[in-house]
């Protein structure tokens, strides 16, 4: 039986430290790559800012819907937890085994091999640069936020402050900078609903992140008021920025501009301001990817946390460090195997593009399995009292899950042989359902009421969540 008196999360992260953090882990590297792909699959520049609006408004609806399960049940397990309770057991531990062998550590990993590519371009230190640079940003900071939640919520607030700064300077010169703009010009290619969808696709894997928010929500002060002001503010300041900044890259280099670019960023800037820009670009790049990591680590480790105390035979990984305020156990665990993933993807081709393809099937499968648990949760619980509804129900979820649909529909269907292998390393974690808890996982209590886990119970009833 778990000890009840094991420590657990505490409420510490105030509305503005969340957004920092889901603000931080969305606006990594994808701005500066998926626009050129984006322009290669629209036919003018009106359509070229409309996908990224709709992505845009793609992204708020899922966060909608996130919110309303994140308030009704905050928890530092995310979305293992609304899994769990909505199907059971079974489906949220192969979530927690997905998302520790696949998702989390596969993104980490990405991640990282970016990070690796720009630092090496700034300091060269050979032709294995790249992956060193990857194995050791990932040592540092799973250091910098084992030494203790406070110290890695600092390091993002810090980060992501330059991260927003480099992007307004890359909005700024592109918008009043000396470059003359290219004028907007008519369809140069017939649409193709095809071409479009790709188009879609690199939207919303630039927007991909926010979901994270879910594990802040049991170290959110407040959570069942505050995770809304989370999602709903993270999402605006993201579809303000990378309007702003496709804008700012579609004024400059026009739409075949950006077609023939292999770093629109950088070309916008050399065009702007010279050399010297591109020198601005590559840096803002390699803090864009310090952000995304570092908050990707922080938040992942949640995850590892969650399944260990539901799992036997891991136990110790769901630890919890209460003078640290971090789960010791489950961050280096993570970072052990972001690492072997890491080793693993310098002997392909492409690094980041097998860890793209490695995680997108399974993440999208468990984003619709998410989706369809809010129907199912409020199907279950039909009289309970929610502290936030998602608006326009049953419309606001159904477009969620359709898009989560497509997005599995095309994960498959446009990525990889990597994309099988991360379905092989889902498929192989069954076994590991033999070790479940053989306990009831929530407790029979009224309709209205949040029901604890067994295993996580709240030693705090003055208010302070778990």
């Amino acid at each position: 039986m778990a000890d009840r008196d094991r420590p657990e999360p505490q409420a510490h992260l105030s509305v503005w430290d969340a957004v920092a953090i889901v603000v931080g882990l969305v606006i990594g590297i994808g701005i500066f790559r998926a626009p050129s792909f984006v322009a290669a699959g629209v036919s003018s520049e009106w359509m070229f800012m409309l996908v990224w609006l709709v992505g845009g408004l793609i992204t708020w609806v899922g966060a909608l819907c996130y919110a309303e399960l994140a308030a009704a049940h905050p928890h530092a397990g995310g979305e293992y937890h609304f899994l769990s309770r909505a199907y059971g057991t079974s489906v949220a531990m192969l979530f927690g085994w997905a998302r520790c062998t696949v998702i989390q550590t596969g993104s980490i990993a990405a991640v990282a091999f970016l990070l690796g590519d720009y630092a090496a371009r700034v300091v060269p230190i050979g032709p294995q640069g790249p992956a060193l640079y990857a194995a050791l940003s990932v040592v540092v900071l799973t250091a910098v936020n084992v030494v203790g939640t406070a110290q890695g919520k600092k390091l993002q607030i810090v980060v992501t402050a330059l991260q927003i700064g480099a992007m307004l300077a890359i909005i700024v010169f592109g918008l009043f900078g000396s470059a003359p703009p290219q004028p907007l010009s008519e369809p140069v290619v017939p649409p193709q609903t095809a071409a479009l969808g790709m188009a879609m696709i690199f939207v919303l894997l630039t927007y991909g992140g926010w979901n994270e928010a879910a594990y802040l929500s049991g170290e959110l002060k407040d959570a069942p008021r505050n995770i809304a002001k989370v999602l709903t503010l993270g999402t605006a300041i993201l579809v303000v920025l990378y309007l702003l900044a496709n804008f700012a890259l579609l004024s400059v280099l026009g739409l075949e501009g950006l077609r023939n670019s292999d770093a629109v960023a950088a070309d916008m800037m050399h065009l702007a301001a010279g050399p010297v820009g591109e020198t601005i670009v590559t840096l803002a790049i390699v803090v864009a990817a310090i952000s995304t990591l570092n908050a990707t680590i922080f938040t992942g480790a949640r995850a590892f946390y969650a399944i260990g105390r539901d799992m036997t035979v891991m136990r110790w990984m769901g630890e919890w460090d209460h003078r640290r305020r971090t789960p010791v156990n489950a961050q280096l665990l993570q970072a052990a195997m972001a690492l072997a993933l890491i080793g693993l993807g310098t002997v392909t081709h492409d690094g980041f593009k097998a860890m793209v393809d490695y995680t997108a099937p399974v993440f999208w499968l468990f984003l619709l399995l998410v989706g369809l648990a809010l129907f199912v949760l409020r199907w279950r619980q039909p009289q309970r009292v929610l502290p936030y509804k998602v608006p326009l129900y049953p419309l606001t979820p159904i477009v969620f899950c359709l898009t989560s649909l497509y997005m599995l529909y095309a994960s498959v269907v446009y990525t990889g042989a990597a994309a099988w292998v991360g379905v092989g390393v889902l498929l192989a974690g069954a076994p590991l359902l033999l070790f479940k808890s053989g306990r009831r996982l929530i407790d029979p209590l009224p309709a209205d009421t949040e029901a604890p886990l067994v295993l996580i119970k709240n030693p705090h009833p003055s208010g302070d969540r778990p």
